[in-house]
């Protein structure tokens, strides 16, 4: 496929042709600013066609979107594919399905004038499933253009997929694409997506489990409950040993009393001995 990009060397040529254009036609006293501004409005073209480009082939890309990624459910799989080539069309599209974490039930939305087909296949290694091993499962989409349809240049098509359940939350399902074309050019979108990193060429489609609501509320609870508990006992503790203090406090002053009052005794009683 071909992807046409002004180079910065015709956007000059043309800019400069432009400015002579303008200059010899103007008085000679505007023909600096004019130049100026020919020259300011090429650079600002270029930076555009340079920040812009990079935006609308990264959209350009086979994208897969599901509508509920929780985990244990069923989703629908929409897989948005854009035709890249400027010559020929798209007639072929093929979505592999995980084998580490099998989806077991797949079925495909009709679309007019092609054809699907799921390809169900032993999984390389037995996977565990609610008690039991899972030997086999689907393993592949083809979808097929009928003869004389096709996904033309400058179109998109939707596949859509009801697929599930899906695996435990955080999983990356990832669904590598096939797409072919009428020319017999074919492109592998496969190349795996690292966080943090920039997206490379051909990504694979792929998208997040996620928890379920439930699950989550359920957790927040626990958390809640833990620290009212937390909470109540040692609210319960610093009570006890607030009576307790309060207790022995209680008891102090009523020693110190009953010992100022016989001090205050012994002293009257010497007192009156003296005053005989």
């Amino acid at each position: 496929m071909t992807h046409r990009t002004p180079t910065p060397s015709s956007v000059a040529t043309s800019s400069s042709a432009s400015s002579t254009s303008a200059s010899s036609t103007s008085p000679t006293g505007s023909a600096r600013p004019r130049r100026g501004a020919h020259r300011t409005a090429a650079a600002a073209l270029l930076a555009g066609a340079l920040v812009v480009g990079p935006a609308l082939a990264a959209s350009a890309h086979v994208r897969v979107s599901a509508d509920d990624p929780t985990v244990g459910g069923y989703s629908v799989l929409t897989f948005r594919v854009p035709n890249e080539s400027d010559t020929a069309g798209t007639t072929a599209v093929t979505v592999d399905l995980p084998t580490d974490t099998p989806l077991r039930s797949v079925s495909v939305e009709p679309v007019p004038g092609w054809s699907a087909e799921v390809v169900t296949g032993d999984l390389p290694e037995p996977v565990a499933v609610d008690g039991g091993e899972l030997t086999e499962a689907p393993r592949q989409v083809t979808w097929t253009a009928d003869p004389g349809v096709e996904i033309g240049p400058g179109e998109f098509q939707r596949f859509v997929v009801s697929a599930g359940p899906l695996p435990e939350a955080g999983t990356d399902v990832v669904l590598p694409a096939t797409q072919t074309y009428s020319d017999g050019e074919v492109v592998a979108w496969d190349e795996p997506v690292v966080a943090g990193e920039e997206e490379p060429n051909t990504p694979a489609p792929s998208f997040t489990t996620v928890a379920a609501a439930d699950d989550e509320a359920a957790t927040t609870d626990a958390e809640v409950t833990t620290t009212a508990a937390s909470t109540s006992t040692t609210g319960g503790a610093a009570t006890e040993a607030t009576d307790s203090s309060a207790r022995w406090l209680a008891g102090g002053g009523l020693v110190v009393a009953v010992a100022a009052f016989l001090l205050a005794l012994v002293g009257a009683a010497g007192r009156r001995r003296a005053a005989r």
